[in-house]
């Protein structure tokens, strides 16, 4: 097996891959609902926010690239992603387990969940921001998502 761990981690959102010894890879994801506040307030339904349906949308796409890829995505309720949200604010999380991951998923996945968790969110928000179009290193998206909420935060 070539998988590594991998972590993706702001305080925003954050990401993490981890191998697990019988060759399968436990994903580990989780979305800040307060720091988005600003841009989410008042643009949803009750239930229904952005951010905790943009990661949820995420997950569902690459579970669907798992099984393209000949993996099999389990949803996991079990140890190894405690820990890893780096504040104590509210977060939605979600794991998923695949058995039989091809080589390079891990990266893989996480570069997807990075550049298309925000293109999710802001078509559910109807920012119709300008977002980047690659994984900007954790730094980076965190001054990104900091200047967005800035810039379209809700007074209400």
């Amino acid at each position: 097996m070539n998988q590594q761990e991998i972590k993706y981690i702001t305080r925003f959102i954050y990401f993490v891959t981890r191998p697990r010894e019988d060759g399968s890879l436990l994903y580990c994801s989780g979305v800040n609902v307060i720091p988005f506040l600003p841009i989410t307030k008042g643009r949803h339904k009750a239930m229904n926010n952005p951010v905790i349906r943009g990661l949820q949308n995420v997950n569902l796409d690459i579970r669907d690239m798992a099984l393209a890829r000949g993996a099999e995505p389990i949803t996991y309720n079990g140890p190894g992603c405690e820990g890893l949200s780096p504040t104590e604010d509210i977060w939605y999380t979600e794991q998923i387990l695949f058995k039989n991951p091809p080589a390079d998923f891990a990266r893989k996945i996480i570069e997807y969940a990075v550049v298309h968790v925000l293109k999710k969110m802001d078509r559910a928000i109807m920012l119709n921001a300008e977002l980047p179009e690659r994984a900007l290193q954790p730094v980076e998206l965190e001054a990104f998502l900091e200047l967005l909420c800035h810039k379209y935060g809700s007074n209400t």
